[in-house]
């Protein structure tokens, strides 16, 4: 399938903002051929593919047996049809999260992949931040984790709620450091600029005794991305969008009392990790063509691909059931 310059010929499906940053990555890498980029909108379709000299497709059909490898970047509720497709068709996908609406749907296009021998990579770009690497190397039982993923509403975002366009990372993250089945979800949360989820609360009790407690919000006029964790021996803070992780330990207070003022002291033995800093996303399109070419083993196993989607979907059909008025 390959062309006579031996490179992986690659087309991207939707070029908005997501789908941009695929053509950006794919035209960069040199064992790569971008082919052609698809996309609704025939106007912005042509710009993209004028800007990196390709193809411009109005249809992705057009696209079968022009592409070993397409990354989808659509609205969720496109998934699965065009998944499907290229699937059938014998292209190796690389699907931008969250997998589908759908867990029927979610086991179906990973079967057909498996019965066909394809790579169906699902994009939780977050997985390659280098510093999630290494958080993944120190979490050793955690007791307490917590998740702040907050910043303004997007209105380019039409598909999906907070909790299926943000949250699921933390989700995704959160339980691959536990290693433990979740026992309760928990949640609170309000529509704001939607009719959707704009705003989570969520709590998750794993059988571990592990409590997770993920923050999720479209309404927050600052961009926050942080993870703190909690252990008997350390507390780790990861800022996602600095890359950085401080492992705190050996922490001490005492508070003296005066007349004049109550001083209360804090001390603790602080360890910065260093982290390789890399383009998150280049590494994960590296990932996705060096499974689809080479046959690398995919970094999640599909089971943990599919329980991630399931924690999510429940947690939206819980916020449906308990707070069906939130919008205010």
């Amino acid at each position: 399938m390959k062309d006579k310059m031996n490179k992986v010929r690659a087309g991207i499906i939707g070029v908005g903002r997501m789908g941009r940053y695929h053509v950006g990555v794919y035209s960069e890498l040199f064992n790569t051929d971008l082919a052609g980029v698809v996309d609704i909108d025939s106007k912005k379709g042509n710009d993209i593919a004028e800007r990196y000299n390709t193809a411009f497709y109005p249809d992705y059909h057009q696209l079968f047996n022009k592409v070993d490898v397409v990354s989808i970047c659509v609205p969720t509720s496109l998934h699965y049809k065009i998944t499907r497709d290229f699937l059938e068709a014998g292209i190796n996908v690389l699907l931008e999260k969250p997998i589908s609406d759908n867990m029927d749907n979610a086991r179906d296009i990973f079967r057909i992949a498996d019965d066909k021998g394809l790579t169906l990579h699902i994009g939780h770009v977050e997985r390659f931040n280098g510093a999630v690497q290494e958080l993944k190397k120190i979490v050793k039982d955690p007791i307490l984790i917590e998740s702040r993923r907050m910043g303004p509403f997007d209105s380019r975002i039409q598909d999906d709620g907070v909790v299926m366009d943000l949250m699921i990372h933390d989700i995704d993250i959160i339980l691959n450091l536990v290693d433990s089945d979740v026992e309760t979800i928990n949640v609170l949360g309000r529509s704001v600029f939607s009719d959707k989820d704009d705003l989570a609360n969520v709590q998750l009790r794993f059988k571990s005794g592990c409590i997770a407690n993920i923050v999720a919000s479209r309404v927050t006029q600052n961009k926050i991305r942080t993870m703190a964790i909690t252990q008997k021996d350390a507390y780790v803070f990861l800022d996602y969008t600095d890359q950085d992780i401080h492992i705190h330990r050996q922490a001490s207070s005492e508070h003296r009392l005066t007349k004049e003022e109550l001083r209360y002291k804090q001390e603790s033995f602080i360890e910065r990790i260093f982290v390789h800093r890399d383009n998150p996303l280049k590494l994960e399109i590296l990932h996705f063509i060096d499974c689809s070419a080479n046959g690398m083993r995919r970094s999640i196993p599909v089971d943990k691909e599919l329980m991630s989607l399931s924690v999510a979907l429940e947690i939206v059909e819980k916020f449906k059931k308990e707070m069906p008025d939130s919008k205010g």
